[in-house]
């Protein structure tokens, strides 16, 4: 008799071992197939309550960092859903050293927690009152590993005391080392998935980056040549003709409209790096924030609106000249950066770890007096100098108005085209009121008077110009004059009015300082700066 109980018994044991085999089995092929989370929540679904009876289950995939874990696969039966912290928990990485995952993932087999036995634990994490009060009684956690790393972590809850069986922790630990492929297998897709994301986000991003060269393009042929042959502006081209051959960097200095980004372009196109665009940064019309970004570029999340890798205009330029316009708007925190660019060359992606090595030609330009900027500490000293290698100063309009017929002539030709008019030249008061003008606008301001003036004229000569108001003129040439009052005669004559009704008086009650409500040496210091003395006094 108990022979025949024995052996029942071990044929109960061969069943039980042959439909462990035969789950593993099953399991391992289903989750050989598995690509998406989709996927693997079918499976995991589906097998795991072909064992035993449970409320829900959690996946959870180990973060980059080895460190904390990140929810992966929830079930939509989740009973912790009700429970208000649930968000927060299944939205917000949770540090492996808990005192409960990594146990799971340091003894290397699943580990069975009856929650009603270590609730009053002081150490307890949240997570895991939030499932008791949420009605769980046991929880079974799975650490998966795919060799020595670490992948996620499998978490099994149920509503009913004592329903997870020492068989059922034997077949999870069976099935852990397929899942833990299965995840890993799961990451690595969505690592290359990722990956084409990235290379295709990039191949639009030079896409991007080669309509901006495009359209350099299309600005250098519109801005092809400087126009002119005073002394001054030959100056400038023997001084781009010395520079251009090198690899220093040029800093040019003149007003607004002068044209230093023409001067730029002919140094670059005379230049050994003229096979590559020129590419340029305005650093004035930048909100501070993006300028670095503009610059050297950034990675994917590395601040708010940063959704794809982006170059920098450093990178893009690399082997080229890059122009740093309005140079002296830059941020003094910035100045640093580029600093370190122009020393090292090489810099570093917005939220970027790599450096990246680059060979690139800075041409600066300002309108700032950078030398003040710097005595004010407006601008970096050292910066200052790195740039200042070699200086070009671009004159303004007014001291070369030889120019100004030559210019003329080209913006008629340049925007006659452009209108598609038949302009042919000026009349002789008009080059005459061009020569006389001050510019304060440049060649930049005579370029738009020429090409406003095509636009409404209906003749082939130009007879007529809309120079600024009268108004305007009028007061230069008041100016100019010099027959006006200064502040300091305004303040003198105020001061010796106020003495005389005072009968000379400076000090004490009744005197000037007191009617003029200042300490008398102050009022004394005043009238010694404007010469002002008692025998000047009306008696």
């Amino acid at each position: 008799m108990s022979n025949a109980v024995a052996n029942i018994v071990a044929d109960e044991k061969i069943r039980e071992k042959d439909n462990e085999k035969s789950i593993l089995l099953s399991m391992s092929n289903d989750l050989a197939g598995v690509r998406m989370t989709t996927d693997l929540y079918k499976v995991l679904d589906q097998r795991l309550r072909s064992l035993f009876s449970y409320s829900h289950f959690m996946l959870a995939r180990v973060t980059e960092d080895g460190n904390s874990l990140s929810a992966m696969i929830l079930d939509p039966r989740s009973k912790n859903k009700i429970h208000p912290d649930y968000q927060d928990f299944v939205s917000t990485k949770i540090p492996i050293n808990d005192g409960f995952f990594n146990v799971a993932f340091e003894t290397g087999r699943p580990v069975l927690y009856h929650l009603g036995d270590i609730i009053n634990r002081t150490d307890l994490p949240g997570h895991v009152r939030m499932s008791y009060s949420s009605g769980i009684k046991e929880m079974i956690l799975i650490g998966l590993s795919n060799g020595q790393r670490r992948t996620g972590m499998l978490g099994i809850f149920t509503e009913e005391s004592n329903k997870i069986k020492a068989e059922h922790i034997n077949l999870l630990h069976g099935i852990s080392s397929q899942l833990a492929t299965g995840v890993a297998n799961i990451l690595a897709n969505e690592k290359i998935e990722q990956q084409v994301l990235e290379i295709s986000n990039f191949k639009k991003q030079l896409e991007v980056e080669n309509l901006y060269l495009q359209e350099e393009i299309q600005t250098t042929n519109n801005y092809s040549e400087i126009v002119g042959n005073s002394t001054a502006l030959r100056d400038v081209f023997r001084l781009v003709s010395s520079v251009a051959p090198t690899s220093s960097s040029v800093l040019i200095l003149g007003e607004t409209g002068t044209g230093k980004e023409l001067v730029a372009r002919a140094i670059h196109n005379s230049s050994p790096r003229k096979g590559k665009l020129m590419v340029k940064v305005n650093c004035a019309t930048l909100p501070a924030n993006l300028i670095e970004s503009e610059l050297f570029g950034h990675e994917k999340g590395s601040f708010t609106g940063a959704t794809d890798k982006r170059i920098g205009k450093f990178e893009l330029a690399n082997n080229s000249t890059l122009f740093l316009d309005e140079i002296g708007e830059m941020p003094l925190e910035l100045q640093v950066k580029l600093l370190r660019a122009l020393q090292e060359k090489e810099i570093e992606r917005v939220g970027g770890r790599t450096v990246i090595k680059t060979d690139v030609r800075i041409i600066a330009a300002t309108n700032r007096d950078l030398e003040k900027e710097v005595s004010l500490g407006n601008f970096r000293s050292d910066l200052f100098f790195r740039l200042n290698v070699f200086p070009v100063f671009i004159p303004p309009l007014r001291e070369r108005r030889e120019d100004i017929p030559l210019l003329a002539a080209h913006f008629l030709a340049k925007h006659s085209k452009k209108a598609g008019k038949k302009v042919i030249g000026f009349s002789a008061k008009v080059i005459k009121a061009l020569g006389a003008y001050s510019w304060p606008g440049n060649v930049r301001e005579l370029e738009h008077l020429i090409e406003r003036s095509i636009l409404l004229t209906s003749q082939q000569l130009i007879t007529q110009l809309q120079l600024p108001s009268a108004e305007k003129d009028g007061l230069e040439s008041y100016l100019a004059t010099g027959d006006f009052r200064t502040i300091d005669d305004v303040e003198r004559e105020h001061i010796m009015y106020v003495l005389n009704a005072c009968k000379g008086k400076v000090a004490g009650p009744g005197g000037a300082a007191e009617a003029l409500k200042i300490p008398s040496t102050t009022l004394n210091s005043k009238m010694k700066r404007l010469g002002i003395k008692k025998e000047y006094l009306q008696e």
